[in-house]
């Protein structure tokens, strides 16, 4: 059988979570390094041999990192923030991803629009770059001693710089001199490996809308890289959508193959006719890396004879979209899920087969199948039809409430609506608040495993979880904030739960991703129509509110958060998914609010990266994400105060569409970025009110009460008091108690000093 399939990158936290697990215990002192390096090297050799014995013909080395592939390339760079330089070896690179006792650590954001999160380079005119290869060279070497032959994956030079920041905020592309003369003695090094090496550089950057300027220096990087030795093959990936007018550059250099999107990228079907004539190698990404349902065997092969139509089919490797880090691990451990949905899934190692599978039909057709590869072939038809026919999908009362659904937004302005909520609620200036969850302690999660296995009955269940939020309750108010939450204990994920409550999403019992770090998540899966069988969150919220006179926020994830952090079906259009979700949640909103709950929050953490990579398809996307968010607040009273919050977004290009969301305060994560972020709302003349996060909680370190009250200065520049709450950046969930206590205990001080200066 033909041998040109090709898996762009495999997920690396292990399909148990083990180096998630040896990660915490290091950095808990409960392990040595080397421990967490034994580890890291039995999972790359099961990885390779996962993809071996699916009969991957290009696996990739490099694809793994104990944190994160940008800090890898900082570090091979010697990228490293003066604060750091001190520092030696793995201490450094975890208080560059984590920070220490001493610096904050470098900003986080999320990959394009995916849920995974990398750390941004920090970058300088002073910087002195130099190479340290030792990372890609030994898992190379480990990889060809188990008897595989890798391609060598690397970030490119431009994505590089196209998301690192420079300190003084001026251009990144004034940098690409010296880091490509990096990039260059790093192939040099590579190429002394083997006689023959292929090297994939990612340079997924190439996918936005880039100036004329970045675009210009795709041809002299690419010729200079190409030049450093014979035996390199360079195969540049993009990935999340098209990147044609790159394209047209590339395949004027001498890369030998070109890694394109076809799912993301539909577009990319329009340059295929240079490809074809420049005679490269097409990286023909058809087996979906985003997503977990099924690859429809037989419409793929469409794809690719219709890709074959134009490049010669000799030329054309049959490939994942993009790494498959973006699904969970195996299916293998999912022995509870439902045997119908169960059949209409893939994950990273099932998708090998996938790849496998098609590689063989499109390239040896059909009849050279083997009989097991036949049968798995037709498996795959069947189980894809009995999905689009499937009683669980569709349900007819869902359909016809989205017809009707006429309330597409809340009574009154935001003016005549602060004015009631003010006089109700009765806050100060600077109110103090949290952005809802508290630590998940080791007791909290044990008592809700138990629950779920039925080794305690639902009243212990409840007792234990009411307990956490009496603690809850009673440290906030000994803390002083002014406004409550009831810690969100019930909670296993913010999406998840309120997933397990809807009708339409389904579960895994071991579907963990990445989101950075060690953080993994569990996205729930939307398989069919959304609808709320009962209130999910009213019983939780109204027993923490008895606990206190003080005011007790109703907590909700909003439905595009919901929609962006879940796997969503393929078969219905996003914004259909997302429409449902909303109506959902408007009488939930409406529940909670019957209840006495005075200020409802409607987290749309992940609005920001749901974005479309291309401003082409940004407006549509707006219009609908807006339109959902509105509609999930439309049964709101104008005296009800409805909160966001939103995580890692540049707000300069969205903010008017933040206006239009209409929240009457949103909070924001700001801590890692200063009040840069904070300044675009002044220059519009934002009229809500903010909660700018003043300490950054994906850190263990505590912030002092100094620290704070400089922090909440900074923010006091741009906006004035009455327009600001004072909140940490996110929620406290992955957090300590005893990170967290002292850290809400300086926050609060810190406000109390700037209230005394009057």
């Amino acid at each position: 059988m033909s041998n040109k399939s090709y898996v762009v990158g495999f997920p690396r936290i292990g399909e148990q979570r083990e180096l998630k697990k040896v990660l915490e215990k290091y950095w808990s002192k409960e392990c040595s390094f080397e421990e967490v390096n034994e580890c890291a090297k039995e999972l790359r050799k099961r990885h390779w041999n996962y993809q071996k014995n699916a009969e991957i013909g290009h696996i990739s080395c490099n694809d793994f990192s104990l944190y994160d592939n940008m800090l890898d390339t900082a570090i091979m760079l010697n990228a490293v923030p003066k604060r750091f330089q001190h520092l030696s070896n793995q201490e450094q690179y975890f208080a560059m991803a984590r920070g220490n006792k001493e610096y904050v650590a470098m900003q986080m954001t999320k990959w394009f629009n995916t849920n995974y999160h990398y750390i941004v380079p920090e970058l300088s005119l002073d910087d002195e770059y130099r190479l340290n290869a030792s990372k890609i060279i030994n898992e190379y070497q480990e990889a060809k001693a188990l008897g595989i032959n890798p391609k060598i994956n690397i970030i490119g030079p431009l994505t590089f710089l196209g998301l690192s920041k420079r300190i003084d905020n001026e251009d990144r592309f004034e940098l690409f001199g010296k880091i490509l003369a990096v990039y260059k003695e790093l192939l040099t090094t590579l190429s002394k490996l083997d006689s023959n090496i292929i090297v994939q550089i990612d340079e997924p950057f190439l996918v936005k809308d880039n100036s004329s300027a970045v675009l210009s220096l795709i041809k002299p990087a690419y010729d200079a890289l190409c030049s450093v030795a014979s035996n390199l093959k360079l195969i540049v990936t993009t990935y999340f959508e098209h990147s044609n007018e790159a394209t047209k550059i590339l395949v004027n250099t001498p890369i030998y193959g070109l890694g394109l999107d076809f799912l993301y990228g539909e577009k990319n079907l329009d340059v295929l006719q240079i490809i074809a004539l420049s005679g490269k190698k097409l990286i023909a990404g058809v087996i979906d890396g985003r997503n977990i349902w099924k690859c429809d065997l037989e419409k793929s092969h469409v794809l690719l004879e219709c890709i074959a139509n134009s490049v010669p089919k000799e030329n054309i490797i049959v490939s994942t979209s993009c790494s498959l880090l973006h699904t969970p691990f195996t299916l293998k451990y999912e022995k509870t899920m439902k045997a119908e949905i169960k059949n209409w899934l893939a994950y990273a190692v099932e998708k090998l087969d996938e790849v496998a599978l098609l590689n063989d039909y499109f390239h040896e057709g059909y009849t050279h199948l083997s009989s097991e590869q036949k049968e798995a072939f037709q498996n795959n038809q069947k189980a894809n039809e009995l999905r689009k026919s499937s009683p669980l999908i569709h349900d007819k009362n869902v359909q016809n409430r989205l017809t009707s659904f006429t309330k597409t937004k809340r009574d009154g302005e935001f003016k005549e609506r602060i004015v009631l909520q003010k006089k109700r609620l009765q806050y100060n200036d600077l109110a103090t608040t949290t952005i809802g969850s508290f630590p998940q302690t080791p007791e909290v999660r044990q008592a809700r495993r138990d629950f779920k296995n039925k080794l305690i009955s639902q009243e212990t269940y409840e007792q234990k979880m009411k307990t956490y939020i009496d603690d809850c309750v009673a440290f906030q108010e000994e803390c002083g904030l002014d406004v409550l939450v009831h810690g969100e204990p019930e909670r296993n994920d913010m999406v998840e739960y309120f997933g397990e409550q809807l009708n339409g999403f389904g579960f895994s019992q071991n579907g963990w991703v990445q989101s950075y770090g060690s953080r993994c998540v569990k996205p729930p899966f939307i398989y069919g129509d959304v609808s709320r069988p009962k209130a999910m969150t009213v019983e939780w919220i109204t027993y923490a509110q008895q606990q206190t006179n003080k005011i007790m926020k109703g907590m909700l994830t909003g439905p595009v958060t919901i929609l962006n952090w879940s796997f969503v079906r393929n078969d219905l259009p996003r914004e259909q998914v997302s429409q449902q979700i909303a109506v959902a949640l408007s009488d939930e909103v409406d529940d909670l609010q019957q209840a006495g709950i005075q200020i409802i929050q409607v987290d749309e953490a992940a609005f920001k990266e749901g974005y479309p990579l291309r401003k082409a398809n940004i407006k549509t996307y707006e219009q609908w994400a807006v339109r959902d968010f509105k509609i999930s607040v439309s049964s709101a009273k104008k005296e009800t105060q409805i909160h966001t919050h939103m995580c890692y977004s540049q707000f300069n290009d969205i903010i008017q569409t933040i206006e239009a969301m209409d929240a009457d305060v949103i909070s924001i994560e700001t801590a890692r970025s200063g009040n840069e972020l904070l300044k675009i709302f002044k220059k519009v003349g934002y009229k809500q009110e903010v909660g700018p996060g003043v300490y950054d909680i994906h850190s263990p370190r505590i912030p002092s009460v100094d620290e704070i009250v400089t922090q909440i200065d900074a923010l006091l520049e741009v906006l004035p008091k009455e327009q600001l709450w004072i909140n940490p950046d996110c929620g406290l969930k992955t957090r300590k108690w005893e990170e967290v206590k002292p850290s809400l205990q300086n926050m609060v001080k810190a406000v109390e000093i700037i209230r005394k200066r009057g």
